[in-house]
């Protein structure tokens, strides 16, 4: 199958790996084209614009930060998608993007006989979960190929389902790690000891798999994580702005949103999403860290 997969980043480089081992012929494009030297020397072909790689793609599948790159990749007049993708093709959407953007999207594609799909993705390859929006029938179609990268491929419905699941999810998560940190400040401040503590919450009603995965860099100090805390802050700002879309409450999230932007205010954009846990240690004039780093 020729295929076409534009953002080859830390989420899309494996992405399109796992394509290219299957035995699909893969055209590649990103902005920064060093991204994708592992993939062309596997034998993915380059492309110099997201044009160029639809004219030689049944489906292109896209990665990319969010609903701004989104829309002007597949919509740019003069390099997008729909520019050189033919009537018929697919276009799989695999960004954490917004459910309006996602229905604007969707009615150009529709306009122009090309299928699309709004795919989100949760985790890393081999352990990564697909939720997938659009109309049935073209999930039924292209679901061999997405299960090639994700261990859980679910349709969850119409046309932006995926992406609103998706921001359903990282508001839970996030809004949890937060929780989590503050809770830990609480313990901290009272006199626990932070290791302890750690060993506890996993094996009580605290259990929760965000703080699982992130409570080790937090108590380290060294708040590393692929998730980068713009990333993180765009998806958090995203799902907030579904629930006043859909009159929904969001007070925690809402809480959550502003410590996020206050964690970018100080320049931690691109540092890993657990950084944010200083906001709240500058707050609470206290720590989370394990005796070990002390």
């Amino acid at each position: 199958m020729n295929l076409g997969y534009i953002g080859t980043g830390v989420m899309g480089n494996p992405m399109a790996k796992a394509l290219i081992e299957a035995g699909h012929s893969v055209t590649v494009h990103d902005l920064n084209r060093e991204s994708a030297t592992n993939l062309c020397e596997m034998g993915a072909n380059w492309a110099d614009d997201p044009r160029q790689l639809s004219e030689s793609s049944e489906v292109v599948f896209t990665s990319l930060p969010g609903p701004v790159e989104a829309e002007n990749v597949l919509t740019n007049p003069d390099t997008g998608i729909l520019s050189g993708l033919r009537v018929g093709g697919t276009w799989v959407d695999t960004t954490t993007n917004s459910p309006t953007m996602i229905h604007k999207l969707a009615s150009l594609c529709k306009q122009r006989g090309i299928e699309m799909l709004d795919c989100p993705v949760s985790g890393r390859i081999p352990n990564m979960t697909m939720m997938v929006g659009g109309d049935q029938a073209v999930f039924n179609k292209q679901r061999p190929v997405l299960e090639t990268m994700g261990k859980e491929v679910i349709y969850v419905g119409g046309t932006a389902s995926g992406c609103t699941a998706k921001l359903v999810t990282q508001y839970l998560g996030y809004s949890n790690f937060i929780a989590g940190i503050e809770g830990m400040l609480i313990g901290a401040k009272a006199g626990l000891d932070m290791d302890i503590l750690a060993r506890l919450i996993p094996i009580s009603a605290s259990a929760s798999g965000v703080m699982e995965r992130s409570m080790g860099v937090v108590l380290d100090g060294t708040f590393a994580s692929n998730g980068t805390l713009d990333i993180v802050a765009k998806d958090l700002h995203l799902a907030c702005q579904l629930a006043r879309d859909v009159q929904a409450p969001s007070r925690i999230g809402d809480i959550v949103d502003d410590v996020l932007q206050r964690a970018q205010a100080q320049g931690w954009g691109q540092e890993g999403y657990p950084i944010v846990a200083k906001v709240l240690e500058q707050m609470a004039n206290s720590e989370v860290r394990s005796a070990k780093t002390k």
